[in-house]
């Protein structure tokens, strides 16, 4: 078989959800998948940015794409919010294709605000769809994949954070939050579901999409969709290699995407520590860690 055969069906026989894969990274990653093999369940509620609406046009047209390439896959409207349409998305999957190996969460919505000017149901709603969007379709996948009994499973987890989260940025409060939560939410089903043949890792994603469109352009500097490198479709490849057999060796990490290039994040670890014998004198404790932790803070001593 020639390499490039091997790599068109290197996803061959496997069941993948996506959520939110009616436009861009998602969209990108169904199609791909896809087209490496899998059968795909095409999820997209279909609502504008700030998660009003709902259409049903974007994913379906996402699945006319895959079968006219000659793919399978169909598409699911269902709210990802919603605990009970979660549940029954993956339900769908096993029960049109027989199983479910690649939970893909991409679906989230924006409410941008400072802090002080953002209001309980921005956050709220930010926190609904994007964190506990993840929680309500990987309980389920979970129970499905701990009912299997087989630790050779090749089950895939694969989670969206972002660099808002992993480096705070100042106006989207809400979503650096739930995308940091969505981040201790990898580690924990690493660490929980490794047993059961799961592996789980969250992607930061870099692309040219609805999303960074509504960011001012101060902030995004060099984020035209008319870039090639800022494709929202370069996030595809290494989802495509994380959701194969190939990839059992890769959990519990989070990995980040942009154009051309694949880095991987470190995991969170003390750097430098004081210790003491006997209950903390405060004016020791404070000396202590100026010395100690500020040069590694501020290494210019600001």
């Amino acid at each position: 078989m020639s390499e490039r055969a091997s790599e068109s069906s290197a996803l061959d026989g496997r069941v993948a959800v996506v959520t939110g894969a009616g436009r861009g990274i998602g969209a990108g990653i169904a199609r791909l998948l896809a087209a490496r093999g899998a059968a795909v369940v095409v999820n997209d509620l279909g609502v504008e940015l700030d998660g009003s609406g709902a259409d049903t046009g974007p994913a379906a047209q996402v699945v006319d794409e895959i079968t006219a390439a000659g793919g399978t896959a169909i598409a699911d409207g269902a709210d990802v919010s919603d605990a009970e349409q979660a549940e029954a998305l993956v339900r769908t999957a096993v029960e049109k294709f027989g199983k479910l190996d690649v939970l893909v969460n991409v679906a989230g919505i924006l409410r941008d605000r400072m802090i002080f000017n953002l209001s309980e149901q921005e956050w709220d709603d930010v926190i609904r769809v994007h964190l506990k969007g993840h929680f309500n379709t990987t309980k389920p996948a979970a129970a499905y994949w701990r009912e299997q009994r087989n630790p050779e499973g090749h089950y895939r987890l694969i989670n969206f954070t972002s660099v808002s989260g992993l480096h705070g940025a100042p106006g989207q409060p809400n979503y650096a939050a739930a995308k940091m939560g969505i981040v201790g939410l990898t580690y924990s089903c690493a660490n929980a579901l490794g047993r059961y043949g799961v592996t789980a890792n969250a992607i930061s994603p870099g692309a040219a999409t609805r999303m960074t469109a509504s960011i001012p352009g101060e902030r995004r500097a060099g984020t035209s969709a008319g870039n090639d490198e800022r494709s929202p479709d370069n996030i595809a490849p290494i989802v495509g290699y994380i959701a194969s057999e190939a990839s059992d060796w890769l959990t519990g990490q989070v990995v980040g995407a942009r154009g051309y290039e694949v880095h991987l994040y470190n995991t969170p670890a003390p750097i430098r520590h004081v210790v003491s014998a006997n209950p903390w004198e405060p004016e020791r404790l404070a000396d202590l860690v100026e010395r100690t932790f500020k040069p590694a803070v501020a290494p210019n001593g600001r």
